[in-house]
């Protein structure tokens, strides 16, 4: 059977479409996240120095500098609107200090004035740059000292270096709006990577397929290393959706006792039973088994595409068999694996309810407006 790419009848899509749909498209962009961040910053650092060196403009580099300092590590859209706002705050106030420092040198002709004022000064940014104002008393150290230097630089220099660095945050602050990557995406991309892992090991756990050391180990960590990228987005996320982090906090230990109900599974007493017993374990939990698989890969599918339909289900999942026919259909070894895959129903359960909760705000694709996703979850 020929290929769609070998059919004639068949348009091959060309590379143009496929850098419109990594570019429009959620998911491509989240791929390719570092690739359109460099592309971003690159494309700032030409309109940096056309708009400085190409119109010869004194000391333009700093322009660059700048530019570099305010966008170079912003990425997701939830850090963009505050981190830049402080970024060329302190930056702004940095200018201001170093102008008024070359002006005092002019006027009183001490560079031990203007040495003790600049410690000072500098002091103070580090004050403030250990807490929330982090960014603005850093920046404004730094600037100060790209427009003042010692105090030795002329008037006219620290003003050229002053517009240098306006026009370096006028540029950054124009491209960190460019294709920003939301960190809801990420957020929602990597939960449905681990939730889709996670319908993988339970399936094969109840159907009695093993795990040796090595592989355990690698599958887990790759769980637990999305994880802790989640934990990672959460401030950024609730900024962009407007949803408290006290709900993304318990959805995130949700999440973290299913991975470590399952991690247990997999080296528990049910890893170490004969074929038989596993053989009796999967034929009583397999109706549970499958249901557990089915809302863990629809919850997936939701995040990863914005349906919340597809885990509507008010329905509780099923338990594997009545509690008091337990001692007769499972040997004593098995009631403890048993009984985390119980408590495994229940967490995927309170999982799905947390995500119809802030289902209005996560699905960001019905208005897309990312920060009028829907109303403010209390």
């Amino acid at each position: 059977m020929a290929s769609a790419d070998s059919d004639p009848l068949i348009p091959r899509r060309s590379s143009f479409n496929r850098v419109v749909r990594a570019i429009t498209s959620p998911y491509y962009r989240y791929r390719h996240a570092k690739l359109l961040h460099s592309v971003r910053v690159g494309l700032a650092m030409i309109v940096s120095i056309v708009a400085t060196t190409g119109i010869d403009i004194p000391h333009g580099i700093w322009s660059s500098v700048t530019l570099l300092v305010v966008i170079g590590g912003l990425q997701h859209h939830g850090n963009i609107r505050k981190k830049a706002a402080e970024r060329a705050v302190g930056t702004l106030l940095g200018a201001t200090i170093g102008l008024a420092l070359i002006f005092q040198q002019n006027l009183f002709g001490s560079p031990w004035l203007t040495y003790v004022l600049m410690s000072v000064a500098a002091g103070i940014c580090a004050w403030y740059a250990i807490g929330k104002a982090g960014y603005i008393g850093l920046l404004t150290a730094i600037t100060m000292c790209i427009v003042a230097g010692h105090g030795d630089n002329q008037i006219d220099t620290g003003l050229w270096r002053t517009l240098n660095v306006l026009i370096g945050i006028v540029i950054a602050l124009a491209f960190s709006f460019a294709l920003p990557l939301h960190a809801t995406y990420s957020w929602r991309y990597l939960l449905a990577d681990n939730l889709r892992s996670c319908a993988r090991i339970y399936s094969r756990i109840v159907g009695g397929v093993l795990f040796d050391t090595e592989e355990q180990l690698k599958v887990f960590l790759e769980l637990n290393a999305r994880l802790i990228q989640l934990r990672g987005l959460m401030p950024s996320v609730a900024k962009e959706i407007e949803v408290p982090k006290a709900k993304l906090e318990a959805i995130q230990r949700v999440h973290r006792s299913m991975l470590s109900a399952l991690e247990i599974m997999t080296s528990g007493s049910l890893a170490h039973a004969d074929a038989v017993a596993r053989a009796a374990f999967a034929q009583q939990c397999g109706v549970e088994a499958r249901a557990v698989r089915a809302m863990l890969l629809a919850m997936a599918r939701g995040l990863r595409f914005g349906g919340a339909k597809r885990f509507l289900n008010p329905q509780p999942l099923p338990l594997c068999a009545p509690p008091g026919s337990l001692a007769g259909q499972l040997a004593p070894e098995l009631q403890g694996p048993y009984w985390l895959g119980e408590r495994l129903v229940e967490q995927v359960d309170q999982l799905r309810a947390l995500l119809l909760e802030t289902e209005p705000n996560w699905n960001i694709e019905r208005t897309g407006a990312p920060f009028r996703a829907g109303a403010k979850v209390q």
